[in-house]
């Protein structure tokens, strides 16, 4: 049975700001997306019969057919007519309910798996369109670009060369926050306030291509709104701000982690401490991994 082996990368969001809400009820968005060495382990073997299957170990991630990974599988045979039969396995090490983009670095896996086993794979259009339908990370995470400006519902994307990798440490509170519910505190608080619109903001190019400008001009539109109705989160980010050698503390998504960038040597131990949570370390990428692909 052929098959095809992706590891799916989370992101960080080292700039997200949250634009107008449509009339359809989703909000705009400009971020600046980056890859992180986090992964889930997703496989995907195809078959000529109409047997499919979704196996998830790591997390509980609810049901089957609601599951990003299962969705994309089916869109994208819905969109081909290919394959009519697939078995997808997932490890999950990326956390759930994170802001981190785990469910939808598998969406964006699976796709990737299914355009490699495709005898007649679809153009990056098709895929990125698919994508789109799916979720605000799922393009980014879906394309082999390590670095990307993004805008609208996550479907216009300027890919950019790929910062130098850095250390990463990820704090994972013992909690977890509905990215539903936090654009809702968005709306509410932004109405409460009569707030005026949201526009895009035009980042110079040394803001988006370089450490220096990527830090100077690193934002989350979250933050605020989550961080008063969460003040553990709140907190436990104002302690990890306060570690020296810190050069970013910041919130990815729409939470809980919390990721944090320092100046030098990453002190993870300090992290751990001062936060009181769990912490990891990670990587930025300078590249994203083929597709492996086995037609035996």
């Amino acid at each position: 049975m052929p098959s095809a082996r992706v590891a799916a990368h989370a992101k960080i969001n080292l700039a997200l700001r949250i634009l107008a809400r449509e009339a359809s009820g989703y909000h705009q968005l400009e971020t600046l997306f980056c890859r992180i060495d986090l992964a889930d382990d997703v496989v995907v073997r195809v078959a000529e019969d109409d047997v499919r299957s979704l196996d998830c170990a790591g997390a509980d991630v609810g049901p089957v057919e609601q599951n990003l990974a299962w969705r994309a599988a089916v869109l994208y045979a819905a969109r081909d007519g290919w394959p009519r039969g697939f078995a997808i396995e997932i490890e999950k090490n990326i956390p759930v309910g994170g802001g981190l983009g785990g469910g939808s670095a598998d969406a964006g896996a699976v796709l990737r798996a299914l355009n490699a086993l495709n005898p007649r794979p679809l153009p990056p259009s098709d895929l990125l369109a698919m994508a789109g339908a799916l979720g605000a990370d799922v393009p980014f995470l879906a394309t082999t670009t390590p670095l990307a400006l993004a805008w609208g519902r996550g479907e216009r994307m300027l890919a950019l060369p790929a910062l130098p990798p850095r250390d990463v440490a990820l704090v994972l509170p013992p909690f977890s926050v509905s990215s539903a519910e936090a654009y809702g505190w968005i709306a509410a608080a932004r109405s409460e306030a009569q707030a005026a619109a949201h526009f895009p903001v035009l980042h110079p190019l040394a803001a988006v291509t370089t450490w220096d400008g990527a830090l100077r001009h690193s934002e989350n539109d979250f933050e605020p709104v989550v961080f008063a109705r969460l003040p553990e989160l709140a907190g436990i980010h104002a302690r990890l701000a306060e570690v020296p050698g810190i050069a970013l503390a910041r919130m990815s998504g729409s939470g809980s982690t919390l990721f944090a960038l320092f100046a030098d040597e990453m002190e993870l131990r300090a992290v751990t401490q001062a936060t009181g949570c769990k912490a990891i370390a990670a990587r930025t990428l300078g590249e994203v991994p083929l597709v492996g692909v086995d037609l035996g």
